[in-house]
Order: structure tokens, then sequence, then C-alpha cells
């Protein structure tokens, strides 16, 4: 949500930086109606005081004992009552079209993200590790010998349509120990508070965050309209809507592995082999709550929260910093992880870590009280992925499988595996 007044003292720059996100100036349309909604609540001010004004004099008229001023008086007073209900109807109908108009325009891109129109202006900023030589051509995580057999894709489209998949055995029990070795890590080492969060949220909690009102479609909501949460941020993020923190509470750092769910109803067509994008998945999400000061130097902590995971895991990946035309509606500035994936022979999105500065605590009026005893101040909000657990199976399984069908796991799942560091060709745990 964007501050009118920022935009009332600089509209030009408000614009200009919608530009560079690729999108329509409209700082004008914005004014008019701030300029029409002000007008409508001064002219109700106005006939308020005139209608407090007149029933005093309806008083003194009652006491001289002047009938005929009296009732003209009265029937003045009357309205002026409706006059005034009538104007603040008004003001609080353009109030309301003010704010969906604000609520539907994407955050304003941080000074230092570059400039582009889509994935191809990213910027590279940081690569680690080296993709595996491997001396037999690699093959899909779905088509892994010791893997097919427990990811079924037909039972679960039988159950419940595409994009959904059924790991079974030993392929589930890596999956659930990825989860666990996230969460572990982000509490035990990281310093996050690991929060078991809601995953039916509702509509406020999606507006708060961004995913509302503009977004509705690409999240499933049930027929007594809760919505199923794209991601925990969102209960994470929402639980301190409405708050007046003290400072010294700040930074607040939260995790929580969930189930997510998305439509995808943007990607038709889009990544339909395997579990790389599915209608039901989970994640490790962080979220931290803190002071404007400190959002920057936070995104870089988080940043390294998340390439953590892939560096203990063996996985190879670059960071880029996401384009203007890149990033998501409610990002300031975007960190992109992608880790490297053999049988696609490119590196695959695993994590997005982002700053969304005030554009969410505003919607949510969010805000801390600062030490000084100053005027309360909105906290900045940052989200990131810690990563998908799906999407890190993949990326596990496709960079430690061997020619015979088998996957060398990383150590590091080792304590979550009964000691077990290899899914042989068979599919078991060995």
């Amino acid at each position: 949500m964007h501050d009118i007044k920022a935009i009332r003292e600089n509209p030009a720059a408000f614009d200009a930086a919608l530009t560079r996100r690729g999108d329509a100036p409209v700082s004008s349309s914005l004014l008019a109606l701030d300029e029409e909604r002000r007008a409508k609540i001064g002219a109700a001010e106005a006939a308020q005081a005139a209608q407090k004004a007149a029933a005093k004099d309806v008083g003194a008229a009652k006491a001289k004992g002047d009938e005929a001023e009296f009732e003209r008086l009265r029937a003045l007073v009357g309205e002026k009552k409706a006059e005034v209900a009538a104007m603040q109807t008004d003001a609080k109908d353009i109030d309301a079209k003010l704010t969906d108009a604000l609520a539907r325009i994407a955050n304003l891109p941080a000074d230092d993200v570059p400039d582009g129109g889509g994935e191809d202006d990213n910027v590279e900023v940081t690569r680690w590790g080296t993709p595996r030589e491997m001396d037999f051509a690699p093959v899909e995580h779905f088509d892994i010998k010791g893997v097919s057999a427990a990811m079924d894709f037909e039972t679960a489209a039988k159950i419940s349509g595409a994009r959904f998949v059924m790991l079974k055995g030993a392929v589930a029990r890596i999956h659930r120990a990825l989860a666990q070795f996230m969460i572990d890590t982000h509490v035990d080492e990281n310093g996050l508070l690991e929060v078991n969060s809601p995953v039916l949220v509702r509509d406020e909690a999606m507006y708060g965050t961004d995913k509302l009102p503009k977004f509705g479609e690409d999240s499933y909501q049930t027929t007594n309209g809760w919505w199923l949460v794209p991601t925990s941020e969102v209960p994470l993020t929402y639980s301190v809507a409405g708050d007046i923190l003290d400072e010294a509470a700040l930074p607040i750092r939260m995790t929580a592995h969930t189930l997510c769910f998305r439509s995808e109803a943007g990607s038709a067509g889009k990544d339909t082999s395997g579990m790389l994008r599915q209608h039901q998945f989970e994640k490790v999400e962080m979220v931290s709550v803190v002071h404007p000061e400190e959002s920057d130097n936070e995104q870089k902590r988080m940043l390294r929260c998340a390439e953590d995971m892939l560096e203990r895991l063996g996985v190879p990946y670059r960071t880029v910093v996401l384009c203007t035309g890149d990033m998501g509606f409610g990002a300031r500035r975007t960190y992109d992880i992608e880790a490297w994936i053999p049988g696609q022979n490119t590196f695959r999105e695993i994590s997005s870590v982002s700053t969304t500065g005030a554009f969410q605590a505003r919607r949510m009026n969010a805000r801390f009280r600062p030490t000084d005893g100053g005027k309360p101040e909105y906290v900045h909000t940052l989200n990131g992925s810690g990563l998908a657990v799906g999407r890190c199976l993949i990326a596990v399984l496709e960079n430690g499988q061997n020619a015979d069908g088998s996957v060398t796991l990383p150590e590091a799942l080792t304590p979550y595996l009964g000691g077990k560091t290899t899914l042989s060709a068979e599919g078991f745990l060995v």
C-alpha cells in the first residue's frame, strides 16, 4: 500500500518509479480522487459546523418563545443533518475507491534494483559450487530409477487431478528429512522462532500481505470464505497486524514449515513434467519484522540463511537480483537463489528473498513505538523461502544421481535418515 501523502508531495518521482517497473503512471488519477475526497470531507465538516450552530439557535429561539423561528431553525437542523450524512457517505465512497486504487499498485523498486523487462535482465551476484561431472547422461528426478516408483503422479491424478504427486517410501522420508533439516538449522543456528501456523486465513490476512485484491485467482478459497495459504508468509507476517510494537522487540524473526497451495492460474502448460510446479507443496518460510533502518541488512542475512541450506546439501547454485520487470508485486527488492538441476542442464529457482519495506505494514497497520517516545512508525517486513522443500528434493536427487539409478544423499541428511546415506536403485535407503 502506498502513502497518498508521499504521492502528493512528489507525484513525478512516484510515476517514474512505476515506469521502471513497466507500469503506467497513475499519480494524476490518484490525486484527482484524493482532491475530491478531501473536498467532500471539508464540505461535510463545514455543514456539520453549520448544523451545530443552528442547533444552538434552536434552543435560544425556544427560550424566547419564538415558535416561528424555533420551527424554522429545527427544520434547518434536520436539513443540515441529512446533508452532512450524505456528504460523509460520499467521502467514504471516494475514500474506498482511493484505497482500492492504491492497493492495486505494485511496490516501488529500491534505487539499486537493476532496470529490465523480464528474467533475462536479472543480474547474477554470486555463484557457489561446481556442477558435478557425470560420465553418463543425467535424467530428470522422476526418471531416476530409484525414485520413479516412489514418485507417483498417476495415483495423485486419480485422486486430485493434474499437478499433484504422492511421494512414497524412501523418497517421502527424504522429503520429510529435508524439511526437518531446514527447520532445525533455522531455529538452532539462525535464531528464528519456530511457528506452527494456520494454513486457512481470512481475507484480511491475504489483503494485508498484498495477495488481495489483485491476485485472488492465484489462490484457493474455501466455500465459507477462508483462503488456503499460498505461503506461510501470510500468517507469519500478518501476526503483527494492528500492533504497535516496542522498538526493543525488533527484530522479530520467524520460520514455519507448512503446506502451501497455489492455483498456478497464469502458468498453463509451464513445467508440467515432474513435481517442479505443483498446486500443493511444502515450504519452509522465513519472515522478519524489523526497524526500517535494518531492513537492507536483514535481507542480506536472510539470503545467507537460504544460501547456506544449499551449501550444506552440496547443491551448486547461483544468486540473482531480480530486475524491475521481474519482481513480485509487493517486493521492493528480491534475490532469487537458483539451484543447479542436472536433468534440465540449467539453474532453477529454489528460493526468493524479498524486502517489502513498509508496503505490507501500511496495509495491515503494523507499527513500532520508538524508544525515545516519538510517533509510532511503520515496521518493515521481509520474507524468504528457506527453502521450497519439493524443489530442494528435486535438486538433491538430481545432483546425487548415479549411473546405476541410485542416489548419493547429502551428509547433512544422514542424522535424519537413520544413518543411511544412499537411495538404492531399488528405492531403499541403505
